[in-house]
């Protein structure tokens, strides 16, 4: 029996086993497949949470400065001021960046922000945060700002008239023939003449001074003449 057959073909080497097998993979922690990413340890949250979309997260567009106070907003419970002077004195960066970070998430539909009157006649910001731009509704359209998200129903605004917008004005084509265009208007467009006037005479001229022929005495009159005490004489004693 013991005897070896040798017209038998060897059997081929199982390859289900050994660290060998193309297929077989080692065994080992994800850092051993990614050394250079990064390793989540991660704990399941019970209490004091915030659920954050992935599309606000890894924005493709979003600065990580407007990622940020996105974050902080959507974490803070209603009726929180979110100022540029709140934010500024909560984050170490100064009023112009966060401005500069409120504008990006402004433009990307993650806030919502308008100026209202209250009754006092007092202008306040009133700021909505949507976690998800393009479904969103106002949760309170009838809310006072002054007063916060705690009104009464009963006590509820008088609805406002819409705001009218100003017309447009229409726009002038260019002149095709601007030439012409300035001919027209200096004969046909010209105004009216002023209503005509007489001339009013010059003013009478006094005569010079003059000696008179007969008694050698200054007066006024033509040259060569006499006054008007010798023009009275007779001729005799003249």
């Amino acid at each position: 029996m013991d005897t070896r057959n040798t017209s038998v073909r060897p059997h081929a080497r199982s390859r289900n086993g050994g660290k060998n097998h193309p297929y077989r993979r080692t065994r080992g922690t994800r850092a051993d497949a990614h050394p250079g990413g990064v390793i989540h340890d991660n704990t399941r949250h019970t209490t004091r949470f915030t659920v954050i979309g992935n599309h606000l997260a890894q924005h493709p567009e979003l600065s990580a400065l407007a990622i940020g106070p996105a974050v902080h907003i959507q974490s803070l419970p209603a009726g929180t001021p979110v100022d540029i002077k709140t934010l500024a004195a909560r984050f170490p960066e100064g009023p112009t960046r966060i401005a500069a970070a409120l504008r990006e998430l402004e433009t990307h539909g993650y806030l919502r922000r308008t100026r209202e009157r209250t009754a006092g006649g007092r202008i306040v910001t009133r700021t909505v945060s949507c976690n998800q731009p393009g479904r969103h509704h106002d949760p309170d359209p009838d809310r006072d700002p002054e007063r916060g998200p705690d009104r009464a129903p009963s006590e509820a605004a008088p609805p406002r008239p819409p705001a009218r917008r100003p017309a447009a004005a229409p726009q002038r084509q260019p002149a095709r023939r601007p030439a012409a265009l300035l001919a027209h208007r200096l004969t046909a467009r010209l105004p009216p003449l002023p209503p005509f006037r007489t001339p009013e005479p010059p003013p009478d001229v006094p005569y010079p001074l003059v000696n008179c022929d007969g008694c050698d005495r200054a007066f006024r009159g033509p040259v060569g003449g006499r006054c008007h005490d010798c023009r009275s004489l007779p001729p005799e004693a003249a």
